[in-house]
């Protein structure tokens, strides 16, 4: 038997709608390039929205035209998020940070009709121009220099549309938006998402217990626009109608204490990388800003939990997430269950540096090779996930069917267990994990034990091959600027927290540590570099 429910599609018009007639008074501020603040209200990115996407139509895109954007975290590329999608176009954000072989690989295979360019990175599209085929690219123009000869500016772009834009039908299953994952193991795969995908997500997303965002929030996405669609964050933000502060290209500690004080911001969400070089800042000028209580969420890599207990004794939360480009991203949140408030706080720790529960509507497992893993905090196996927004497959690209299992689930890659409370934790990633005279060894875990100690800045843990062991690991260590530490030192203070066979058997001290565009440990470099080392 059928209900008598109406059938009303799912789709970002609505959002959009909601926005300009609800929320017309809400601010959007964006950090131009030179440092000064743009400000516009909820009914002028409303309008701007629905002008673009008039004159995309005008412009002859047609439904499922992909339209690429080359931006930084603006109210423009927010415009772009909806004015795009809206109007049965593909918005495909490009990660600026690629190598631009891989920028117009990505470009090509999208098969990008249009491309939206930021005027502060034309030098980067002048580097693949002559690699692509793209009709017309359009030219925001932020630090007001001219657009240069035969592009065409965005605002003169905006103005071909008369007002008189109506909204086409579109079907919930349509794709409204397009991410190419960083490629660190092989070519970049595209992931499609639908308008139905996007609104559920955001929808998920600002539930209580996920992201927790409300019309009375002040929004600051630092994960990049050109990042799996910010984790959704401007979908969600323009959804509930919060005030949104856009940090631009300005992505540096001071420039975004600045932007949290001057704006009074409640909720901002990075890449652990991000909040490491806030902290500093903030460890080294206590008292200069200052600040509302706030919600920073933390994903694309593990955050230390010694970092989640520094951020506390400032009055910050930190809250740890977890998500895929292929899940658009959101999957987990590490939001602490009612019945284990009362724990103790080491247990609490443990709790939010792990990568949480499951969000509503995401289902887990963890698969190893006596098939599904119990969820008793102990046992691993890879993370295989499935929900009404998690991928089905790769935009054209048949080779990778193996990512996901005879039923349907998708391969995540990481290996993880899952409590009792149903709380997940990443122990690696199935490449990184280091096996030691038949037994495995979190790599992840050793090097946010490492992070722990007050001398190291960041550490990343590898696995070598060793003639008795198989593999032993090598943990390479940046230090704090001015610290110093011996390796006798580093091994005393892992003794009482780890197996003595998980030890690693080396510390090398270096500079930096190579990483993705994403801000992720780039282990393969690392595993390059060292893969003759030889064992004493």
């Amino acid at each position: 038997m059928l209900s008598t429910m109406m059938r009303t599609p799912l789709t970002l018009s609505h959002l959009l709608e909601r926005a300009g007639r609800l929320f017309p008074t809400s601010e959007i501020v964006t950090r131009m390039p030179d440092r000064s603040l743009h400000r516009y209200t909820y009914a002028d990115f409303y309008r701007r929205a629905r002008a673009l996407a008039e004159a995309l139509q005008k412009a002859g895109m047609q439904p499922g035209d992909r339209v690429a954007t080359l931006s930084w975290n603006t109210s423009a590329h927010l415009e772009a998020y909806f004015g795009i999608p809206v109007a049965g176009g593909v918005l495909h954000t490009l990660n600026l940070r690629l190598h631009p072989t891989d920028i117009a690989y990505i470009i090509n295979h999208a098969e990008d009709r249009f491309l939206i360019v930021d005027d502060v990175l034309i030098k980067l599209y002048e580097a693949i121009k002559d690699h692509i085929n793209i009709e017309k690219v359009i030219v925001v123009p932020l630090t007001g220099q001219p657009v240069p000869e035969g592009l065409t500016s965005y605002e003169d772009f905006l103005a071909t549309a008369t007002g008189d834009f109506s909204y086409p039908e579109l079907p919930e299953d349509t794709a409204m938006g397009m991410c190419y994952t960083s490629g660190t193991t092989g070519k970049p795969k595209g992931v499609l998402y639908s308008h139905r995908s996007m609104v559920l997500h955001s929808l998920g997303s600002a539930l209580p217990d996920a992201l927790n965002l409300a019309q009375s929030d002040v929004l600051t996405p630092v994960v990049p626009m050109f990042h799996v669609m910010a984790w959704g964050l401007p979908f969600t933000g323009i959804m509930v109608g919060c005030t949104i502060a856009m940090p631009g290209p300005h992505l540096d500690a001071v420039n975004l204490l600045d932007l949290y004080e001057s704006e009074q911001v409640t909720k901002t969400a990075g890449v652990p990388t991000i909040w490491m070089g806030v902290l500093q800042a903030l460890q080294k000028e206590p008292t200069r800003w200052k600040l509302l209580p706030m919600e920073m969420v933390v994903g694309g890599a593990a955050a230390p939990e010694a970092m989640i207990r520094a951020y506390d004794t400032f009055n910050l939360k930190v809250v740890h997430a977890w998500g895929m480009t292929e899940m658009s991203p959101l999957g987990t949140v590490s939001r602490i269950k009612h019945n284990l408030a009362d724990s103790d706080p080491d247990t609490l720790y443990a709790l939010r540096a792990c990568q949480g529960m499951p969000m509503p509507l995401v289902e887990v497992r963890a698969m190893n090779e006596h098939g599904e893993a119990p969820w008793d905090g102990h046992t691993m196996g890879e993370l295989e996930v499935r929900g009404p927004w998690v991928a089905q497959s790769y935009f054209n690209l048949e080779s990778e069917r193996d990512k996901w299992s005879a039923d349907g689930w998708f391969r995540t890659g990481d290996v993880v267990t899952i409590s009792s409370e149903g709380f997940v934790k990443i122990t690696d990633r199935t490449k990184d994990l280091i096996k030691s005279g038949g037994e495995w060894i979190s790599s992840l875990d050793l090097e946010n034990l490492l992070m722990g100690h007050p001398a190291v800045r960041e550490a990343a843990v590898i696995a070598v091959t060793h003639p008795r062991w198989d593999e032993r690991p090598l943990a390479a260590i940046v230090l704090k600027e001015g610290a110093t530490v011996t390796t006798e030192e580093l091994r005393s203070y892992l003794e009482p927290k780890v197996a003595k066979f998980w030890i690693p058997d080396a510390f090398v001290f270096v500079d930096e540590i190579p990483r993705t565009s994403t801000g992720k440990f780039l282990k393969m470099q690392l595993r390059d570099k060292f893969k003759d080392w030889h064992w004493e």
